[in-house]
């Protein structure tokens, strides 16, 4: 499997990666994190306080760590099944 850096991220599985919420429409749903523990086409589950919160995925901003390097991602650029986002191109492989 091919590691998970900064260039692949929205392409890769996210369960098991640490996620902050750095911008949310919703004002309760900032600043959650945690691991992500599901996903599906439209949210993410993320563990926070040994609860399950679901968020969706259009509506806020990511902060991914991967090791020291913190990553922000738009939720709307992970939007689809995690099965077909992961085979999906970008624009840089082509």
């Amino acid at each position: 499997m091919t590691p998970v850096t900064a260039d692949n991220l929205t392409r890769h599985e996210l369960i098991g990666l640490d996620a902050m919420i750095s911008g949310a429409s919703n004002k309760n749903q900032k600043k959650i994190k945690g691991l992500i523990t599901a996903e599906t086409r439209n949210t993410i589950k993320i563990s926070h306080n040994n609860k399950e919160i679901t968020v969706a995925k259009d509506t806020v901003s990511f902060i991914f760590n991967l090791g020291d390097i913190p990553v922000e991602v738009e939720g709307k650029t992970l939007i689809g099944r995690p099965e077909d986002r992961v085979k999906k191109k970008s624009k840089k492989d082509w």
